[in-house]
């Protein structure tokens, strides 16, 4: 079974000029988002990386950056943002042209020549991350003995008291999105989707798909390097493995706490961006591992004490919390009476 060559020409046509349009857009939109939060900065820093120009709070960046050694971030010192507008121009009228060639071998040259440009981008980025966060300057205010700053290519890093996250922003996902779409033309051209296996083969390309989107994503606490890790709201170091929590956003973000009650107030005070976060709190009685928020029970007041006096515990077993709210003289509570 197959479709009809006209079928087949017209949504690869379709395909191609959808994409040209993708790449055209990406030149005029940030591209990249690298994402800085701390206690001092409840709002958030974020510098935003476009073809041509760094935009968001560049100036502040820059200030922070120079008392730990780094180099300030101009956009004139970057030959890239000279030369990608004009690259991802040529993508997009290349496009167009394979589009009107209508030329098998000319959409299979677009497709290799934009994965080689997807991975050069990215070497190309992380080299420049590195050098930034490794080549300090040796007068700096702030020395951190072997400490480096080189932000993370995707996702989350912990820096210092900042937490670092990386993401493309609508730029880099209209190209992701361009090359998607013509990687579906070079497969519609093949024919191999209509072809007498074509069922085995879309199993194939579903279940990697699925391994790929479940693998990127970040849902799983993450071991804190006690004596070392600052608390996210109270810029205490976390010490005590009893009390600790985190909350894990839903970009992947993990934000460490050292105490239930700076989980609590940091919540409290950050309710909008914390749709669709999960809640993770030390286990008091076990191996101080992390259960999910709302699946334990916890106790509150008497004799307890923690880190930050918030006086919250939390158990994963019913009998431990009523052994540890006899002894403590404590009160039990619910996961719902400490985030309200």
């Amino acid at each position: 079974m197959t479709l009809p060559s006209k079928e087949t020409g017209m949504l690869t046509r379709i395909l191609l000029l959808v994409s040209s349009a993708f790449l055209f857009a990406s030149i005029f939109t940030p591209i990249w988002i690298i994402e800085l939060s701390a206690p001092q900065y409840p709002e958030g820093l974020a510098l935003k990386i476009y073809s041509f120009k760094l935009g968001g709070e560049v100036e502040i960046i820059n200030g922070l950056n120079h008392y730990i050694g780094m180099k300030t971030l101009h956009a004139e010192e970057f030959i890239e943002f000279t030369l990608l507008p004009y690259i991802l121009g040529a993508y997009a009228l290349a496009a167009l042209l394979v589009m009107f060639s209508k030329k098998k071998k000319s959409l299979y040259f677009l497709f290799g020549a934009l994965v080689i440009f997807g991975v050069g981008a990215m070497a190309d980025f992380w080299r420049w991350e590195y050098n930034y966060g490794h080549n300090l300057n040796p007068n700096a205010a702030i020395i951190v003995p072997g400490m480096a700053y080189q932000p993370p290519l995707i996702g989350y890093k912990q820096l210092l008291n900042f937490g670092a996250y990386s993401i493309p922003d609508i730029g880099g996902w209209l190209i992701l999105a361009s090359g998607i779409l013509i990687a579906f033309a070079v497969v519609l051209e093949t024919g191999i989707l209509f072809k007498k296996k074509r069922k085995s083969v879309l199993q194939c390309a579903i279940t990697l798909l699925i391994l790929v989107t479940t693998s990127c994503g970040n849902d799983k606490p993450e071991p804190i390097k006690y004596n070392s890790d600052n608390c996210l709201f109270c810029g205490m170091t976390i010490s005590d493995p009893k009390f600790s929590a985190e909350i894990i956003t839903a970009k992947g973000r993990v934000l460490k706490f050292d105490d239930v009650i700076c989980l609590s107030n940091y919540t409290t005070e950050n309710k909008e961006k914390l749709t669709g976060a999960k809640y993770f709190i030390s286990d008091y009685s076990g191996k101080n591992e992390f259960q999910e928020a709302e699946s334990c029970q916890y106790i509150t007041g008497g004799n307890l004490k923690s880190p930050m006096s918030g006086n919250i515990a939390a158990f994963i077993n019913n009998d431990s919390c009523k052994f540890y709210a006899e002894k403590f003289k404590a009160e039990i509570i619910a996961w719902t009476s400490i985030i309200k």
